[in-house]
């Protein structure tokens, strides 16, 4: 069974995130948090998940 990793985090907040050895990405909005984690999703082949905290993470499944 393949290992779930985080590949990438986009943020609005980035005082409150920690990558952890994942790039962390700092957007200035909802909409530009959007797009950003969208590209990433599709070049990374992963799944977005909304954190609901101005956050999402990019997991590899």
């Amino acid at each position: 069974m393949p290992e779930e990793k985080i590949l990438a985090i986009v943020t609005l907040k980035p005082d409150k995130v920690q990558g952890g050895g994942a790039p962390v990405f700092v957007t200035s909005g909802d909409e530009e948090r959007e797009k950003v984690a969208t590209y990433l999703s599709r070049i990374l082949a992963a799944q977005v998940h909304d954190l609901e905290n101005g956050t999402y993470i990019l997991v590899s499944h």
